[in-house]
Formats: structure tokens, sequence, C-alpha cells
């Protein structure tokens, strides 16, 4: 098709000079298809910013505040240990803490979580299967520390070989906070969780970039559509001044789809904002968290929480998400298609309509 034939369908100047057989012809090729054009790239470009905002609200950022937990939750039940041991023999009898029970089962149950939310790929499954067991070698040699607790050099090396197990490196011997490795030494616990963090932060900035083939969708839905809109405008000129036509009803009703389109549009432009205000805060999850804002949350649960509480964080994450649309389209994202078919067939339809019964039957004083 030339773009000259394809601007004299769309942008024709008038209608004086033009043969109406000819023009309806033209106009029953070109506004179906502008119609198409408008509705199908539109209508996947924004299923894709959806289905990547759905994808980090429900399995991604989800994971990212469970690995977040499970990390801070496995310092925090390390110190813990680490104080119940120092009563020695007494500790024999009552126990390692109860926080430390408590965090360790949170652990665990985060972990699970992660496993369950289908955010990681099969090798990151593997990975995480190992944390698993590790985490479960760290609970025995914990065990084996306080079950020798009377015997100080077998209590310490077993408490400092469970923590080699967690973590590879300390940045404060005080805090016991861990110094994440990378490479071919990022064999510890936290380690391997760090790891796991960063490749979700990665694959949660990858779905908040729209991506080129999003953009070039959207570009093409928006040029055909403001083609269509003023194609149709000058078919109801046409039929107003040759065919003694008000208003073409089946026309408008053609048309009446296309006023969905922009309120979707901006749909999208929300849920695209919402994205990047997601993105930033799923990375403080493994960024800004810390066992010591952890700790302290704890301790004082009726103060004002520290901005980086994990808690506080996953909800962020989930209310950027979920307010970051027009909630009253509902499901009307997925009548996009079904509506611009059931638009080209209607305008398709009428045109075809026009033009046979011109040809049957010319009208009085009608241009041929």
């Amino acid at each position: 098709m030339k773009p000259s034939v394809l601007w004299k369908w769309v942008w024709a100047p008038g209608v004086r000079g033009c043969r109406n057989h000819a023009y309806l012809r033209e106009r029953l090729v070109a506004l179906p298809l502008l119609t198409v054009l408008a509705f199908t790239p539109f209508a996947w470009a924004h299923t894709t910013v959806r289905a990547d905002a759905a994808y980090i609200q429900d399995r991604a950022a989800p994971a990212l505040g469970d690995l977040a937990d499970a990390r801070a939750s496995l310092q925090i039940a390390d110190g813990e240990a680490a104080d119940s041991l120092r009563a020695g023999r007494a500790v024999e009898l009552s126990g390692l803490s109860e926080r430390y029970r408590t965090r360790t089962t949170r652990a665990t149950q985060r972990l699970n979580q992660v496993a369950r939310s289908g955010a990681l790929s099969t090798s990151e499954r593997q990975d995480l299967d190992v944390v698993a067991g590790l985490v479960a070698d760290y609970g025995t040699w914990t065990a084996w520390a306080q079950a020798n607790a009377s015997d100080r050099a077998l209590r310490e090396a077993s408490l400092a070989y469970a923590r080699s197990i967690l973590c590879s490196s300390r940045v404060d011997p005080v805090t016991l906070v861990c110094r994440p490795a990378t490479g071919s030494t990022a064999t510890a616990v936290v380690d391997r969780v760090t790891a796991l963090e960063r490749a979700l932060q990665d694959r949660i900035a990858d779905r908040a970039d729209p991506g080129a083939d999003v953009l070039a969708a959207f570009a093409v839905s928006g040029v055909a559509f403001l083609l269509l809109v003023h194609g149709l405008w000058r078919t109801q000129v046409f039929l107003h001044h040759r065919f003694r036509l008000h208003v073409s009803l089946p026309l408008l009703a053609a048309a009446l789809p296309l006023l969905a389109l922009p309120l979707l549009a901006a749909d999208a432009v929300l849920v695209q904002k919402a994205q990047r205000a997601a993105e930033s805060t799923a990375r403080a999850l493994s960024t800004k968290t810390s066992p010591r804002i952890e700790s302290t949350a704890e301790a004082h649960p009726f103060a004002a929480p520290d901005r980086y509480v994990i808690s506080a964080l996953e909800d962020s994450v989930d209310r950027e998400l979920a307010e970051g649309r027009l909630a009253f389209l509902g499901p009307a994202p997925a009548w996009v298609v079904p509506a611009g078919l059931l638009s080209a067939a209607v305008t398709g339809a009428t045109l075809h309509s026009y033009r046979r019964e011109y040809v049957r039957l010319t009208r009085p004083g009608a241009a041929p």
C-alpha cells in the first residue's frame, strides 16, 4: 500500500471531487484496518504492563520480603543463641531462648513461602533448597553447642562452626550483622539469600521497564487511534453532504469503544508509575533493612516504626501497586480486543451497506 493512497484514504481534504463509490470503497478498507491497528497492539501492550505489575505484586515483591525477613531473623536468632549459651551449664536444662526458637521457625516458614511463590527460576529454586539445608545444619550445630554447654571449648567450637554456616564474615562483632560475600566465597546462608535477593531485584527492575516492544505497540496504537478518529469524522461529514444523513448511527456506535482507549492509556501510565515506585521500595527490602531495625521494632511495638521495617516496606509495595491503577475499569482491559474487532466489523458492514445501496440505486442529484 502506497503512503499517498493511505493518506488519501484517511485525510481526504473534503467531499468535493470525490466519487461516492470510490470514496466508500476506500473507507471500507481503511477504517476497519485502522480500528484493528488501534485496538490490538494497545491491548497487548496494556496486558503486558498489567501482567508485569501483577507479577511484582503477587510473586516477586512478596518473595523479596520473605527473603529479607528470613535473613534478618536468622541473624537475630544467632545473636540470641550466643546470649543463651553464655549461661553455660544452665542452658543445657533451660534450652535456648524462646526468641531464638521463634526466629528460626519464622525464617524457615519464610523460606518455604519463597519456594511456593513461583518467583524463582529452576536454578534459583535449587539454591533455595541448599539454603534450607544449611539452615537445618545451622540448627543442628547450635543444638550441639547447647548440649555441650558445660564444655566451653566444645561449645564455642560448635557455635563457631554454626556461625560459619550462617555467615562468611561479620560487619560488627558486637551486633553480629553479616557482610554478604560474592563469587566463589559466597557459600554461607546469608550470602546465598542475598544473591537470591539481587536476582529478584533485577527481575523486578526488568518488569518495571516497559521495554521497546511495549512502547512501540503503544506508539502504533496511538497513531492509528488519531487517524481513525479523524477518518471517522471525515466519513460522517461525507455521508452528511452526499447521502443527506445527519449522522450515521452505526458508525457512531462503532466509534464508542474508542472512548475507552484514553482511559486505559491513563491506567497504563499509572500502573507504570506505580511499578517504578514499587521497584524502589522493593530494593529497600534488601539494601536498607537490618537485624538491628527488626530488633528495635520488636522491642518497641508501640513506638513510631522505622521506615525500613520489613513489614512496613511489604505493605508499601502492595499499596503502591494496588492504588496505581484506575480501579473502576475493572475487567475492561480484557474486552479491548473483542470490542475493537466488533467495532471494525460494524464499521465495515455499515460502509458496505451504504456502498451496496448506492450501486443499486443512485440518488437523484448524487455525484457518480
